[in-house]
């Protein structure tokens, strides 16, 4: 099913930031059909060409090639919707409020979800139904429709995930590992005002990526934060006015030809009609 953009704008935006972000592209995907849109996280293939992004509307993917001119984003073309059976082998639209997405290097799937019983799911290539990893035992104590938000895999298989809230205003926000089969918190990140936690990825320079957003009530500020995987050496690399993007909340970081980081983000309009799916894309300068 190909799906089309409306248009493409470039804007600038401003930042308070520890790193010289550049806005290469804001390109709105748009479609008439009636399961499009909330989406909630993204991977991007190596050479940032094809893209994999995931619905809060239940749990299924939707890929496809994005249309690049000069190395910039212009268009949306051969997607494709791909739904996982639940754990129980049957299909379901809203059997998960499906947030974070992270995707191994053998095509293994991994989403964590925020409704439910806040979880991750293991989708391996050709699998029957969804395989539920095991719990940390702080999973039952999220709180709904806050918790498992982000979801990001290391470059050693570890996975990385991190609630929307962390409780207190004072409260950092756990960083929950799986690896070797077990949960552990390897480190906490500061809670730095009003931004949630929507997103994360590790970065092909092995850094820990994480966006948040903070919603004002007239639009959405955007933030990126990064550090290495063990919560040292943190940084702001993006600090959006309010505004300049819509709610974005899933995040891919690759590294494009000419050996610079980019930033791939896509907003959720959340089905609403006045909000819009957008893909945004920075080129990060040290």
């Amino acid at each position: 099913m190909n799906r089309f953009v409306c248009f493409l704008l470039l804007a600038s935006c401003g930042h308070t930031l520890s790193a010289n972000p550049t806005l290469l592209s804001e390109t709105v995907w748009s479609d008439g059909a009636e399961d499009f849109g909330g989406y909630s996280g993204l991977e991007l293939s190596d050479d940032g060409m094809h893209f994999t992004t995931i619905t809060d509307r239940g749990i299924w993917v939707t890929t496809g090639d994005l249309v690049r001119k000069d190395g910039v984003i212009t268009g949306v073309t051969n997607t494709q919707e791909v739904s996982f059976p639940r754990p129980d082998g049957k299909l379901g639209e809203r059997w998960a409020d499906s947030e974070g997405l992270a995707i191994a290097p053998d095509g293994t799937i991994f989403v964590s979800t925020e409704g439910g019983r806040h979880r991750v799911f293991e989708f391996p290539a050709g699998a029957a139904k969804a395989i539920p990893l095991p719990r940390h035992p702080d999973f039952p104590k999220l709180q709904a429709n806050s918790s498992l938000e982000a979801l990001a895999i290391g470059p050693d298989g570890a996975l990385y995930t991190i609630p929307e809230r962390s409780g207190r205003m004072t409260t950092p926000f756990p960083v929950y590992r799986y690896k070797d089969g077990a949960w552990d918190i390897p480190f906490r990140i500061p809670r730095v005002g009003e931004h949630l936690v929507s997103g994360a990825d590790v970065g092909p320079d092995n850094q820990l990526y994480i966006l948040e957003r903070d919603f004002t009530g007239i639009g959405f500020k955007s933030r990126v934060r990064r550090s290495n995987l063990d919560g040292s050496g943190e940084t702001t690399i993006l600090d959006t006015s309010n505004g300049t993007h819509d709610n974005l909340e899933g995040i891919s970081v690759w590294r494009d030809p000419m050996g610079h980081i980019r930033i791939t983000m896509i907003s959720d309009d959340n089905f609403n009609f006045f909000q819009q799916t957008q893909i945004v894309e920075y080129q990060i300068d040290d």
